[in-house]
């Protein structure tokens, strides 16, 4: 024989509402439910979730890669490339930046002595007529030449960088007239035109390495 187990729950039924007695739970459900033209609170928070979310990966983007992380990416990347690929002489560069500014001083101070020399001195006219214009003929090579020296060493390029060699050798031989050829030579005359041709060597050399660089 089976064990007696029991006997079995009651069936469930639902009671009638009595006229007069209102079902609390009911009351509870039709009182919680939203009215008609509205929107629930779950139904926002499933409208207002996905915004938060994007919101929010927006953000940690913003976070991972800090302002300009993009822009910073990029700009790294770009210099990584560069680094490794770039021939352009740094010391070449530096040294165009100085001789630019001593030229403008060179040529200045040498327009100062001709003229002082031309008030003080017996100078002949045909020679005051010619120094000034190799003057002004040496400052414009020297403009020409660090132009191209610049910007061949700049982007690379060898062929502007010849160009401001030869140009290099022009302006050195007109710096020597200056020191030993004109009509009259100053200890001041000498000092600058001997700094001058020191650096016009010094970019001699560098050029001539940056342009085997280049071509290599």
């Amino acid at each position: 024989m089976l064990p007696n187990l029991g006997s079995p729950p009651p069936p469930f039924r639902k009671c009638p509402n009595v006229p007069g007695h209102t079902n609390r739970a009911s009351a509870v459900a039709r009182t919680s439910a939203p009215k008609r033209g509205t929107v629930g609170p779950l139904r926002q928070e499933t409208r207002k979730w996905p915004k938060e979310r994007e919101r929010r990966r927006l953000r940690g983007c913003r976070d991972r890669d800090g302002p300009g992380g993009g822009a910073a990416k990029m700009a790294a990347a770009r210099r990584g490339r560069g680094s490794s690929t770039m021939l352009s002489s740094v010391p070449l560069q530096m040294l165009f930046y100085v001789s630019g500014t001593y030229c403008t001083l060179y040529f200045l101070a040498t327009l100062l002595i001709i003229t002082y020399k031309s008030q003080v001195f017996s100078y002949p006219h045909r020679c005051l007529v010619l120094d000034l214009a190799l003057l002004l003929l040496m400052g414009i090579l020297e403009a020409v030449r660090l132009y191209l020296g610049t910007r061949g060493n700049l982007t690379e390029a060898e062929r502007p960088l010849a160009a401001s060699l030869a140009l290099t050798a022009g302006t050195a031989l007109l710096s020597a007239h200056f020191l030993l050829w004109q009509t009259l030579v100053l200890w001041v005359d000498w000092a600058l035109s001997a700094t001058l041709l020191a650096l016009h060597s010094l970019e001699v050399t560098l050029q001539v390495v940056a342009i085997a660089a280049f071509t290599r």
